[in-house]
């Protein structure tokens, strides 16, 4: 795992460590570092421009954000019901 996906991974299990409530949950988002580093690889993929471990690196933060999503949504679900 590539530095940046692996302090993504490490953000998010540190926080679901941490038993957080369901709108902290939701509230839940990672560092401005990451978020950056996040943007930089979509805008590379999209030119076109991305490195093999770059693209490794997209698609950790890609598979996280996967993860984050569906635990949001669950945390919604019990919100609402």
């Amino acid at each position: 795992m590539f530095a940046p996906a692996k302090q993504l991974f490490d953000e998010i299990t540190g926080f679901l460590a941490s038993a957080p409530s369901r709108e902290s949950i939701l509230a839940f988002h990672p560092s401005e570092q990451l978020s950056e580093r996040l943007g930089f690889l979509l805008n590379a993929n999209k030119e076109g421009m991305l490195s093999r471990d770059e693209n490794a690196e997209l698609d950790e933060f890609l598979r996280m954000n996967h993860l984050l999503k569906i635990v949001r949504l669950k945390a919604q679900r019990l919100i609402t019901a």
